[in-house]
């Protein structure tokens, strides 16, 4: 094993101090990721865009990010774990960046012309601004509060210290010699071919699970997407309070996900864990029907994070296990794509049922479509296979 570890270049840490690594990032990552959608209802509402243009940005960054997943999945099935590392952070520096650009009220005037691409806020409110000011720097020199600053310069410093620091522990690849071998007699697949990603998607038992995946999560998508206008509107917080909540989402998270999955995984099977998901989600669909205010929420969120760390978590390791080890990263790259599914159809979809029903009707279509994807795994139970390991 020794050995194995560092021909894949594990270097001088072994594998469970690379899984630590992992874990770290990947919680900077969210963290990052967290602060962002904390801020950004607020950035955009500033910077001049209304609830609709808002909704067209999410759906324009869901779009990207459905399509980018899988062909990030077979860039690190193709170039390894570190490249695939190296890029994402690189990508995040980028994006915090014109970020931090769109945030700054001493933006130079070289990066206007940037920053009316920055990503999920900038395209609606240049278009106003330009209306009546020299450009957006006057604009945002004049709407954002220093508050809203603070966050993109945190995510942006982080993402451009953590890849120098991570990188050279990170093994190149964590498939070994058979993971990432090319056909025999053929040449290896382009990382845009979308024929070979589809393929993944056809092999035997990965489809119903996938389904399952995404049909069980879509209504909870649909309510996380509308998060941000229902924790402005309906439950009537400013972006601090809302940050506050975001937190303790996130703690619930990762304890949950890190503690209570792992713990009920050594002791129940993964269909009998996805079926526990999907009740405890028919159970926080009744109960979102019914709540008024935030403090209700507050006491239906830790089972509605378990539902989502649940179904996640399971889902994930069973397609995993149904690919071969060359098409695990392609098979993350597709799992990864739900939740950008649900946030190119959810801000149309919730903002309509929103607009039409109020919040009580996310917690109906939870409950209904919950039980019937629970009625489909009681008659029918998916397919279960045993770990890899590498």
């Amino acid at each position: 094993m020794g050995q194995r570890q560092h021909s894949g270049g594990m270097g001088t840490l072994g594998r469970p101090r690379v899984i630590l690594l992992t874990y770290v990032l990947f919680a900077l990552e969210l963290t990052c990721l967290f602060m962002r959608f904390s801020i950004m209802p607020y950035l955009t509402r500033q910077l001049g865009l209304d609830s609709v243009a808002f909704g067209y940005l999410q759906t324009a960054f869901g779009v990207l990010q459905l399509l980018g997943g899988p062909v990030f999945g077979r860039f690190a099935d193709q170039r390894g774990a570190r490249a695939a590392f190296t890029l994402n952070f690189l990508a995040s520096s980028a994006f915090y960046l014109l970020l931090a650009a769109a945030c700054s009220p001493a933006l130079p005037a070289v990066l206007s012309g940037g920053e009316r691409s920055v990503a999920e806020g900038a395209p609606g409110g240049d278009a106003k601004c330009g209306a009546h000011t020299q450009g957006p720097t006057s604009c945002v020199t004049t709407t954002v509060t220093p508050r809203l600053r603070c966050p993109a310069f945190v995510a942006l410093v982080a993402h451009l210290v953590a890849p120098p620091l991570s990188s050279p522990f990170i093994p190149s690849s964590t498939k070994g010699a058979t993971g990432s071998r090319c056909p025999p007699g053929g040449t290896q697949a382009s990382v845009f071919d979308l024929k070979a990603i589809s393929r993944v998607l056809l092999q035997p038992g990965v489809l119903p699970v996938f389904l399952v995946k995404v049909v069980s999560g879509f209504p909870s998508g649909l309510f996380m997407v509308m998060f941000s206008i229902i924790s402005m509107d309906f439950f009537q917080l400013d972006a601090a309070q809302a940050g506050y909540l975001t937190s303790f989402f996130g703690v619930l998270q990762m304890v949950i996900q890190g503690l209570v999955i792992g713990r009920l995984s050594s002791h129940f099977s993964e269909g009998a864990l996805l079926r526990a998901s999907t009740l405890v989600f028919i159970v926080v669909g009744l109960a979102m029907a019914l709540m008024s205010n935030v403090f209700h929420f507050c006491l239906l969120m830790p089972g509605l994070v378990f539902g989502l760390c649940a179904l996640n978590v399971v889902t994930d390791s069973m397609l995993t296990k149904a690919v071969s080890a060359s098409d695990t990263g392609t098979m993350l790259g597709l799992c990864a794509s739900v939740q950008p599914l649900t946030r190119t159809l959810g801000p149309t979809v919730g903002g309509l049922l929103y607009r039409s029903f109020g919040v009580p009707v996310f917690g109906h279509v939870q409950f209904a479509t919950n039980i019937l994807v629970l009625l489909v795994l009681w008659r029918q139970p998916l397919p279960q296979k045993t770990d890899k390991v590498w």
